[in-house]
């Protein structure tokens, strides 16, 4: 009698079966955790955000807070002036990072007195399911939805983030 070598082709569908069912388990679960990870990467630019604004205000107190988020950043190498602060990384100030898009716009005066910021998700439940915001106060605040938040006066109706 011959002795048998490998598998049979029913002990390799097993194991095919055993690993897709794994993976139907682990793939949710994996895009919960990356969602996840880029909405704490969106309040973390948004604190990044406040402070650069805070920092440009005191540092161009004749321009007040920055007109756009582009005044914020700047390409490397970066020279610091009025419309490119290099305060923040050039590619948060290009708007787009860790599946979020970002905006910040100050306005009134000259000097501009206020600003807003908001974060909201690329794709809405594939890259995050929040919106986030702030403006002078300091304080973020959440849109459960995630849908884009229009003014500084929609932002200050938000609840604050937990």
């Amino acid at each position: 009698m011959r002795k048998q070598r490998g598998f049979s082709l029913i002990e390799l569908l097993i194991v095919v079966a055993i690993i897709l069912i794994i993976a139907a388990i682990a793939i949710p679960n994996l895009m919960h955790a990356r969602m996840a990870a880029n909405e704490a990467s969106a309040v973390e630019s948004i604190k990044a955000i406040n402070t650069a604004e805070i920092t440009y205000s005191s540092t161009y107190p004749s321009v007040g807070f920055a007109p756009s988020l582009a005044a914020l950043g700047g390409v490397t190498p970066c020279v610091p002036n009025s419309a490119t602060a290099c305060l923040i990384p050039s590619d948060l100030a290009g708007g787009a990072k860790s599946g979020y898009t970002f905006a910040a716009t100050g306005s009134g005066g000259p000097p501009a007195t206020t600003y807003y910021a908001t974060a909201v998700p690329s794709a809405l439940n594939q890259t995050g399911t929040r919106s986030f915001c702030s403006f002078e106060d300091g304080v973020i605040r959440v849109q459960p939805t995630g849908a884009a938040i229009a003014s500084e006066a929609a932002c200050e109706a938000l609840l604050p983030l937990q």
